[in-house]
């Protein structure tokens, strides 16, 4: 059987082969998977099959813990996330509070799945799977108000004042500092709510109901 030649892998094939993984593997059973009800191992799971995936056909770096994302080429600079459809949301590393506000650095691909269990079948229904790029990684009511704010001519202290009473965290310094680039720059809609917490938590309920109205989030939807 001839060796297949391994193409470079770029954003719009990532984009498009996490849609067609999708689709083969909502057909497929799982047997590894009956009974599992740990939705970290399941995510785990599905990322390595979509890595070995890609892995047969293109060429690229893959992430690990100490890069941060799965793939953190400057072509893709993508994260993967696993999440199931009963609670959409998943974690990720805390850098800095600006995340909240101008987004998280780098895209997200999302893919949502339905687990549907029987005593010898597991079925991974993929219900969506969605790309957001970065500019839409920031949180939505964070992002919505403080863009009313400036169009409503708030100066500084109305957006230092309003960072402390959200609990955005840092101490005054970089409260002030935030505020100073916020009104220096303007800002992008984001579309993800993002929690604090040690870590982020990531809830991407608005976002999957988006049905391909933002510039920025391509959502590819199944009804299963």
């Amino acid at each position: 059987m001839p060796k297949v030649k391994k193409r470079v892998l770029t954003a719009d094939t990532l984009r498009e082969e996490a849609r067609r993984f999708c689709e083969e593997q909502s057909v497929l059973n799982h047997e590894a998977l009956i009974g599992v009800t740990d939705g970290k191992a399941v995510g785990t799971y599905i990322e390595h099959l979509f890595q070995e995936s890609l892995g047969k056909k293109y060429i690229f770096l893959q992430g690990n813990s100490a890069k941060g994302i799965d793939f953190p080429e400057e072509e893709l600079n993508t994260d993967l996330k696993v999440t199931s459809v009963r609670q959409p949301q998943s974690s990720c590393p805390f850098k800095s509070a600006r995340q909240k506000i101008f987004g998280l650095g780098y895209n997200l691909l999302v893919m949502v799945y339905d687990k549907r269990d029987t005593r010898d079948r597991c079925e991974l229904s993929f219900c969506h799977c969605v790309f957001v790029s970065q500019e839409r990684t920031a949180d939505y009511t964070m992002s919505r108000r403080l863009i009313e704010m400036k169009a409503d001519g708030a100066n500084l202290e109305d957006i230092v004042a309003f960072l402390g009473d959200r609990n955005l965290p840092g101490d005054e310094v970089v409260l002030r500092e935030l505020a100073e680039e916020i009104l220096e720059r303007d800002l992008t809609q984001g579309y993800l709510t993002v929690s604090n917490a040690l870590q982020w938590r990531l809830q991407y309920g608005r976002l999957l109901s988006l049905k391909n109205r933002v510039l920025g989030v391509i959502n590819h939807d199944w009804d299963r």
